[in-house]
């Protein structure tokens, strides 16, 4: 079970009348549960305190670039590299088991769909696949390194 197979089954929770799903397999078990109304805290507003008015002093605007314009400090990437972004936070690993080998290497060639790299999140190990088939050009990240969402993990150079 992997990172889209529990958010389908999450989204069917969410969209049907199942108040708990529960699936368990080889290992591995998980738990969804529908939030009810009974269990939601109460809103409270935050306290207001009474201070002094601050000395006016001009905002200070943070520095970015306009809108439109593109950011001068991220290099465009050439249209054949394809960025793999992680889609979650976690931890990277390049195999399914310390002593395994790597799922890829720099150099290889990958098809559509097929394991690049493992993200553990919260216990769960999620398998990262190639969206299009290539060859790895470069692996941004180290094994066993914390990433972040969003996060580049592999550059590949379409077929």
């Amino acid at each position: 079970m992997n990172y889209n197979d529990i958010r389908k089954l999450v989204k069917l929770v969410e969209s049907s009348h199942i108040e708990e799903l529960e699936i368990g397999e080889e290992g591995f078990q998980v738990r969804v549960t529908k939030t009810r109304p009974g269990n939601v805290m109460p809103f409270q507003p935050p306290v207001q305190m009474l201070q002094s008015p601050a000395p006016a002093v001009p905002p200070v605007l943070p520095t970015t670039p306009a809108p439109g314009k593109p950011d001068e400090s991220a290099p465009a990437l050439p249209e054949n590299l394809i960025e793999v972004k992680s889609p979650m936070v976690g931890t990277f690993y390049h195999a399914s088991a310390p002593d395994a080998p790597p799922f890829v290497k720099e150099g290889d060639t990958v098809k559509n769909g097929q394991v690049l790299c493992i993200i553990e999140a919260m216990k769960l190990m999620n398998e990262i696949e190639a969206e299009v088939p290539g060859r790895i050009v470069k692996i941004l990240v180290e094994n066993a390194h914390p990433v972040e969402f969003g996060q580049p993990l592999f550059l590949i150079e379409k077929a």
